[in-house]
């Protein structure tokens, strides 16, 4: 059976052209790396997620292909499981694989900003799972969160790829707050983390030799050209990848090579540039063991599992409501 509900932002535009204002108007200037995803984003991240240089999604594959069975032991052996940022679910399938094996899998909640991805997947899945029950959403999931349909317990709400990592450390408590709130007792998050390293390392993998990353980064001043009507010369920015010692986080940024203006029309905005300015598009932070445990304290969780690849590169954590 498939089911799907679709949320989407009938204001789509308007929010867009009010975040982006935001952005343009900051100090420094900053842009939601949400913007990124566009087609041409997407087709890009994918090619990056293959680059000799980025492996969390080779580790995170690996801890899924070898320790799904452990995974779902921790967790209960549940028998849904919800996924946010879902996309085609190609790495969810050796969490699908051990639950069927395991004779529990009932019910996959994709959660999925795509309409058209979600259909997709959800047809595919239910090919290849008899029996499954899937019930989708449409929605921004860090908007929506609470639009998540309830379900019998245990369930296992997946958010994987590191994006936890993107999000500012006020932002990331109040999103795990609302998780810890959705959660029933006998349901847990399995949540991907990228892990702090050798820095070069670090770097190295937003700073590929074939410049994709470079190309994916600029890509957010393309989509801002087509859809808010702006003139950014892409020459006219270079990426920018350096580890934040500080913060323990990798700032990614687009740095301008000269004095320029640049008109955004859909905003009625000029924006001023100086040679050598930089304008952040993402954050991507990192974790210890011990960081993420007082990370889920903090967010009325308690870590409760621990998977990482053979090289120590990356983890998966299982988390559930304290008390």
């Amino acid at each position: 059976m498939i089911a799907i509900d679709v949320h989407l932002d009938a204001d789509a535009a308007a929010t867009m052209a009010r975040e982006v204002r935001a952005g343009l108007c900051a100090y420094p200037k900053e842009l939601s790396p949400k913007y990124f995803y566009d087609e041409r984003g997407s087709v890009l991240f994918e090619q990056i997620t293959e680059l000799p240089e980025y492996y969390p999604s080779r580790a995170e594959r690996e801890i899924l292909r070898e320790r799904s069975d452990e995974i779902l032991a921790g967790a209960g052996r549940p028998g849904t499981l919800v996924e946010l940022g879902s996309g085609s679910a190609a790495k969810t399938r050796h969490l699908l694989d051990a639950m069927r094996d395991g004779a529990s899998l009932h019910t996959y909640v994709p959660v999925d900003i795509s309409e058209e991805i979600t259909h997709q997947t959800a047809a595919s899945l239910v090919d290849e799972y008899p029996g499954l029950t899937v019930r989708g959403l449409v929605c921004d999931f860090l908007r929506d969160l609470e639009r998540i349909p309830n379900g019998d317990a245990p369930r296992l709400v997946a958010f994987l790829g590191g994006t936890i990592g993107n999000l500012y450390p006020l932002e990331r408590q109040a999103f795990l707050e609302r998780i810890a709130a959705l959660l029933g007792p006998r349901d847990h998050l399995l949540l991907g983390t990228d892990l702090i390293k050798e820095h070069g390392r670090l770097e190295a993998a937003y700073n590929d030799g074939a410049g994709i990353t470079a190309e994916f980064n600029k890509n957010v001043l393309e989509v801002l050209n087509r859809e808010l009507g702006a003139d950014f010369d892409l020459d006219a920015f270079e990426h920018v990848a350096r580890f934040d010692t500080e913060a323990e986080r990798m700032d990614i940024r687009l740095r301008s090579l000269a004095d320029q203006e640049v008109r955004v029309e859909g905003l009625d905005l000029d924006v001023a540039f100086s040679a050598g300015e930089e304008m952040r598009t993402e954050i991507s932070t990192k974790f210890t063991r011990e960081r993420l445990e007082a990370v889920y304290a903090g967010s009325g969780m308690e870590l409760c599992g621990w998977f990482t690849d053979q090289a120590g590169d990356y983890a998966l954590s299982l988390a559930r409501p304290l008390g």
